[in-house]
């Protein structure tokens, strides 16, 4: 009789992500070395989303203002002294400058309510993620008072500002990053540490959507239609190095995996329909440029793209967000594309529909940036 098999226990050092959209978060964490055990967001799709890619995670549909310590940890399925590391990006609208820009926005107090969770909780560190916006002087109050909850038990280095378009993505997307550490840990973090590797190779849009189909049809509306061949004699080392290497235990939405793997389809190839008048309009847009009516940005070859919005949800008027236009075709891009352009790889699936994966996208975290952040994490905790 065959001895049963012994799994091996996982000891890479756990995080849970707060606020976690689809995951760009967890996947530079994971990556980096990390064991995301949960994932926590009140967006039932985005946890759909983060499900499909995250198999071996827990995750949890909750509202966390209304959600305490003790309940969170026990849904997570580990104890506050076994657990890393939080991190997330709290809700942001509040703060954008493309947003409300409304101090009293009710969700800026989600901002408040991860460092309560972190001070409640303590781990041996917290990653926190914003827009650029939460550094204007009309919120110092609000980053003071979050900060100030923290500041006997953490070390905390920022705000950073890092442009992933410094790390190797193709999107010059910039946010503002709060690194706390453990002061009884006397890690040597400095803000310094967290500044990009001149070794990191620069990607160009052209870079990052070679190999993706270009001809696509505005009747591939269907998720199953979505399933495109890429051309593999065209990728380069931003498909094969950045976005395609590792692939930690546990993560990859399975088809996803398969159909690379084998026939090398991707998802998310979707069309979208454009009227005659607007087809026409787009091809008189050189790259760099925008169209004057929809403001649409033509992506430029050679050049970064510009930052992809999310839109807003139903609650807020579902209005959906400028697309860039490709840069050889005129039409806006795919959701494979704009997941290209923000650093997710190609075996990351996202919702079945435009909408959501547009809005899923737009709200992650590059991966790149992620990643790289969590790397440098990674190093000192091990050490210690």
């Amino acid at each position: 009789m065959e001895a049963p098999k012994t799994l091996t226990p996982d000891i890479r050092p756990k995080v849970i992500d707060l606020f976690c959209g689809c995951g760009g978060f967890s996947l530079g964490a994971a990556r980096a070395g990390f064991n995301v055990v949960a994932g926590v967001d009140l967006d039932s799709h985005a946890i759909a989303t983060h499900k499909r890619n995250f198999r071996k995670s827990r995750h949890l549909e909750l509202d966390l203002a209304k959600t305490g310590s003790d309940e969170l940890m026990q849904l997570a399925g580990i104890k506050a002294d076994e657990l890393s590391g939080i991190i997330g990006g709290p809700p942001c609208q509040g703060f954008s400058a493309m947003g409300s820009n409304n101090t009293d926005d009710p969700r800026n107090k989600l901002f408040n309510r991860f460092f309560e969770l972190v001070a409640e909780i303590s781990p041996d560190f917290f990653v926190c993620e914003n827009v650029p916006g939460l550094l204007r002087a009309n919120y110092d109050p609000i980053r003071a008072e979050a900060l100030k909850i923290v500041d006997d038990e953490y070390l905390v280095i920022g705000p950073m500002k890092l442009k992933a378009s410094d790390y190797g993505a193709p999107t010059i997307r910039t946010r503002a990053f709060f690194v706390g550490t453990k002061r009884k840990l006397h890690l040597s973090l400095k803000a310094e540490d967290f500044l990009p590797d001149l070794s990191i190779p620069t990607t160009n849009v052209g870079r990052a959507l070679a190999g993706l189909p270009r001809k696509i049809s505005e009747k591939w509306q269907d998720e199953d239609d979505g399933w495109r061949k890429i051309n593999t004699q065209e990728q380069g080392d931003y498909f094969y190095k950045r976005l395609g290497g590792l692939i930690p235990p546990g993560l990859g939405d399975r088809e996803s995996k398969k159909r690379l793997k084998e026939d090398f389809r991707v998802s998310g190839c979707l069309g979208t329909v454009h009227q005659t008048n607007v087809i026409t309009r787009f091809s008189a847009v050189p790259g760099g440029k925008s169209d004057k009516i929809s403001r649409a940005p033509r992506l430029a070859l050679d050049g970064f793209c510009p930052t992809l919005r999310a839109g807003t949800g139903s609650d807020r008027g579902s209005y959906q967000a400028v697309r860039p236009i490709h840069p050889t075709e005129n039409r806006v891009i795919t959701p494979r594309e704009a997941a290209r352009l923000q650093g997710f790889p190609d075996w990351f699936r996202f919702d079945r529909t435009k909408w959501h994966s547009f809005r899923q996208i737009g709200n992650s975290v590059s991966p790149l940036v992620s990643e790289f952040i969590l790397r440098v994490i990674s190093k000192q905790i091990n050490k210690y």
